[in-house]
């Protein structure tokens, strides 16, 4: 034989207030974090996307400690940035490496800008252009 217990079965007349009040906590973190990931990828994006800056060599030209390069740069207006340029020997042993900044509101920039070597370099490489 068995007692009759006084307990109400689990669940069987809905949830409790704790029950309640932790779904509603997990559904505002939930929805809070999808809010903040969203606000992250917007500015990630805006920051990426709208900030570009590029460049080209136009012509070099080399003497025994320095690469003289003519660059042509094209950015957004008013966005600063640098473009990384380097120069290797004739063997492929890089002898020169250089960031060179470019600032102002001018949307296309003309420049030519001086690469120290450690040797005579026979390349002007441009490695790649970011802003900021």
């Amino acid at each position: 034989m068995g007692t009759a217990s006084t307990r109400l079965p689990e669940g069987r007349y809905g949830r409790s207030s704790d029950e309640r009040a932790d779904r509603k906590l997990k559904i505002a973190g939930t929805v809070l974090g999808a809010v903040l990931l969203a606000l992250v990828g917007y500015f990630a994006y805006h920051y990426v996307a709208q900030n570009e800056i590029s460049a080209q060599v136009i012509t070099f030209q080399a003497s025994d400690d320095a690469v003289r390069v003519h660059l042509e740069v094209h950015k957004d207006s008013g966005v600063s940035g640098y473009c990384t340029l380097r120069s290797q020997s004739a063997d492929g042993a890089e002898v020169g490496r250089a960031d060179f900044r470019f600032t102002g509101p001018a949307s296309s920039i003309d420049k030519v800008v001086t690469l120290r070597t450690t040797a005579k370099g026979t390349t002007a490489e441009l490695l790649g252009c970011h802003a900021g």
